[in-house]
């Protein structure tokens, strides 16, 4: 453990579309420890008198030794330097359900933290979109007559899913498992991809699964439930439930949200709220095309990456695709006035999730920033981090 402990901290970020790389090598616990540094095109290699810190690149990936160039010393940080990187594009993403289910089979609904079966056997023959928020105007605007869909919810049939900006929505029937909220939603107007029903301020329409009691989603109607995509694994009936670490999971849900609503919307600006309504983070994204690859080091060249520690093995890959975000906490009262500013500008757009699950991703958030080097850890008046794809 000593020997490790002595390794050389290596930070490597990768930009796919500007085929760049920021490079920052950890500065020795002792100054004035000489180094040897010894880049090649599949990898890095640090030397110093207490051990070796090695680093390997994906095959997709490879390093241009001679561009190397703005090699500084940064106090707290160490050596930073940049140089040009041949790097395939990342490939197109793909919706998160798609990855998970296919429509013309049966699937099972998992609760994603301990597995229990939510729904079981399920055919789903229509997988749809549903519309933005404002598809209601936009009726309006282009019809000559009144409204068509006017009072038409767009419930889902038995054999529908209904997608929506972070959540699934379903129709259950009897006799599958279906909670029992104490009070019955009222509906007053047509779904969304955010907010497609009013109901009763005090109705406990809360989802809760029965073996480790987290909220799931949400009752909508007597037949209609909504599922949020991040308590939610949905998964080929012939295929056994896999278990995958909840930072990992939420991480990977959330980046594919945020890509997903830049690319339909162009906007890069979001509020994380509850279904309690309140704002919890503001969140901005920067890039989605970054490929971060970090070692603590050792002299048996063993690479680790503190921010997924949950999910570390001897065998882990050593790149992650993420995507760059800026993030401002909303809670305690913290940031009131930038949040009043979001929340009332209509090009920053609202992604809600439960409240618990709003904690989590702060404290994920929190988590791989405090992992940063320092100089990385802030920009302007927000704090930075990397959402692990």
């Amino acid at each position: 453990m000593a020997a490790a402990a002595a390794g050389t901290r290596v930070f490597l970020e990768v930009r796919r579309r500007l085929q760049s790389a920021l490079l920052i090598l950890g500065e020795p616990k002792e100054g004035g420890v000489p180094v040897d540094i010894s880049i090649a095109p599949c990898s890095l290699r640090v030397k110093t008198p207490e051990g070796c810190t090695e680093l390997r690149l994906p095959a997709e990936v490879s390093l241009v030794p001679s561009s190397c160039r703005g090699l500084q010393y940064v106090p707290g940080d160490g050596l930073h330097l940049r140089l040009q990187v041949r790097a395939e594009s990342d490939a197109k993403l793909i919706s998160m359900f798609n990855q998970s289910s296919q429509a013309h089979g049966c699937c099972t609904f998992y609760c994603q933290s301990c597995g229990e079966v939510v729904i079981r056997d399920r055919k789903l023959v229509r997988v749809l979109p549903l519309p933005s928020e404002n598809w209601g105007a936009l009726v309006e605007e282009w019809c000559c007559h009144p409204d068509p869909f006017a009072n038409k919810p767009l419930h889902p049939q038995e054999n529908d899913c209904f997608i929506g900006d972070s959540f699934f929505l379903v129709n259950l029937r009897s006799d599958l498992w279906q909670p029992r909220p104490e009070s019955a939603p009222v509906e007053t107007h047509c779904p969304s991809s955010e907010n497609h029903f009013k109901l009763k301020p005090k109705a406990n329409t809360k989802v809760i699964c029965k073996r480790c009691k987290v909220m799931l989603g949400e009752t909508m109607s007597s037949e209609t439930t909504k599922f949020y995509m991040t308590e939610i694994i949905i998964q080929p009936s012939e295929r056994n439930f896999s278990i995958i670490p909840r930072s990992q999971f939420v991480q990977n849900v959330v980046a594919q949200c945020l890509v997903e609503l830049s690319a339909a919307r162009s906007t890069f600006r979001f509020t994380i709220q509850g279904h309690d309504g309140k704002a919890y983070i503001l969140l901005w994204l920067l890039n989605s095309d970054s490929l971060v690859i970090e070692s603590l080091g050792s002299s048996k060249s063993i690479t680790k990456f503190p921010l997924l520690e949950d999910t570390l093995k001897e065998d882990s890959s050593s790149a992650w695709n993420a995507v760059k975000v800026l993030y401002q906490p909303c809670i305690k009262n913290r940031n009131e006035k930038l949040s009043s500013a979001w929340e009332s500008d209509i090009s920053i757009h609202s992604l809600t999730l439960p409240s618990a699950t709003c904690l989590e991703l702060l404290l994920i958030l929190s988590r791989n920033n405090a992992t940063l080097p320092p100089s990385l850890r802030s920009m302007n008046s927000f704090q930075v981090a990397f959402l692990k794809m």
